[in-house]
């Protein structure tokens, strides 16, 4: 029987996974394996897919990559958290209302999760919809993730809605010439988007001019953004599943090539334990991000 065969930038995709990285990993470890297609292109076949699916899995709990591919299948299945009935540990449970919104993607229903998304949007106003129920409801995808709890189709469809009804909310917000302007984005192998969208909301609500560049850009051309967009401060996040141990050098790096002038912003799950860093202002929550713009504008204005 012919089997199904994915290409590097569906896998990407479906695993999380750069593609640098699957490429690096192919050459150091000699996984994945793919053949080539009619075109010369690899191709990935459904059980590598798989595989790849749970060793980002366990390397977001903070496994070894090295490890973890030269580990057996049922070594890795050991090492995976097995799936409870359908919710998250009993000891952190979910509260009601959002365990609510992720049965409605675990159901796979759309429509019904942007009813009621729309529904708490209006309810709450943006800087609460954002702070009470994105937040919360993107951490506890995340769990779910790590758990096991969540396919990845399913959170696929939770981000890609997300992304959707915030850039929406966004577009409703006054524009023009404002202060500060705030260039947001996330380094090379940080595609999460959720939190600069979160992040952009609550900047723009306070009154700042911001200039989104999605994620993954390289480091020089985020400084050349900076300089060519007059930019007061760079943002950047960092979600929970990217290498702690990775970001100070690279904060250290952007730092040197941004201009003297630009502060530089770091926030999301991912730098919540960092250690301060000369330089760099990290904001550990979403409070701490908007009393950055309060501080930012009375240090301006020399109080």
């Amino acid at each position: 029987m012919e089997t199904t065969h994915f290409s590097i930038a569906a896998v990407e995709r479906d695993t999380g996974l750069s593609k640098d990285v699957l490429r690096m990993w192919e050459r150091r470890y000699g996984f994945p394996e793919p053949s080539r297609d009619a075109n010369g292109e690899r191709a990935y076949p459904g059980a590598q897919v798989e595989r790849l699916r749970l060793i980002k899995r366990l390397i977001d709990q903070g496994h070894r990559p090295g490890k973890l591919i030269a580990s057996a299948d049922d070594e890795l299945a050991a090492l995976a958290p097995r799936r409870p009935a359908s919710r998250l540990p009993e000891d952190n449970p979910a509260p009601a209302d959002l365990d609510e919104l992720l049965l409605l993607i675990k159901q796979h229903d759309a429509a019904g999760f942007q009813q009621a998304m729309q529904q708490r949007l209006a309810r709450q106003g943006m800087q609460r919809f954002v702070q009470d129920t994105i937040a919360p409801l993107t951490r506890l995808v995340g769990e779910a993730w790590v758990a096991g709890n969540i396919e990845v189709f399913e959170e696929h469809l939770f981000t890609e809605l997300t992304k959707r009804l915030l850039r929406q909310a966004i577009s409703t917000l006054p524009g023009g010439q404002r202060t500060p302007r705030v260039l947001l984005t996330s380094v090379p192998d940080e595609p999460h988007v959720i939190g600069l969208l979160m992040a952009e909301a609550l900047f723009a609500l306070e009154g700042a001019e911001c200039i989104p560049l999605g994620t993954q850009m390289p480091l020089l051309e985020i400084a050349r953004a900076a300089s060519a967009h007059h930019a007061d401060i760079v943002a950047l996040s960092f979600s929970g599943a990217f290498p702690q141990r990775q970001i100070p050098a690279l904060l250290q790096q952007l730092r040197m090539v941004l201009p003297a002038t630009v502060s530089l912003w770091v926030g999301g799950s991912g730098v919540v334990r960092l250690p301060k860093m000369e330089g760099v202002q990290l904001l550990a929550s979403l409070d701490e991000a908007i009393a950055a713009i309060t501080r930012w504008r009375a240090e301006q204005a020399g109080i």
